[in-house]
């Protein structure tokens, strides 16, 4: 089993910054792709950013694309979200997430391709 406690989330102001970061426990995720996921009010669970589990490759959503940066430390079992132009639409609940399953070459954008969850950090970008 592991366990992941998101923290980092706050109050932010339009065009500022957060680093949320990811502490597993339980496990090492050494060996793991993860991932961040976000969810509005009402909306669905949105996919954010994604790394190897060696950190040599990330994917990012669209929407986040040049503005986050997804990063890991394996030696301290942390996962890292950079949140840079933070924009109101970012509000969200984040998730940091473990993919168990061997690493294919391909990162997983799919919520149903992690095992593991963390219980969110909130985000909110005032305008």
């Amino acid at each position: 089993q592991v366990q992941l406690v998101e923290s980092g989330g706050g109050l932010v102001q339009a065009g500022g910054s957060l680093r949320l970061s990811c502490a597993a426990s339980g496990r090492t995720i050494s060996n793991y792709v993860m991932g961040w996921f976000r969810q509005a009010p009402g909306k669905e669970y949105v996919f954010v950013a994604a790394i190897s589990w060696s950190g040599g490759r990330t994917y990012y959503a669209d929407s986040v694309k040049g503005r986050f940066t997804i990063s890991r430390d394996n030696a301290k079992n942390l996962v890292y979200l950079q949140m840079n132009s933070l924009e109101p639409e970012d509000t969200a609940v984040y998730y940091c997430a473990a993919e168990t399953a061997p690493y294919t070459g391909v990162l997983a954008t799919t919520r149903r391709s992690y095992d593991y969850w963390g219980q969110g950090t909130q985000v909110t970008v005032s305008s």
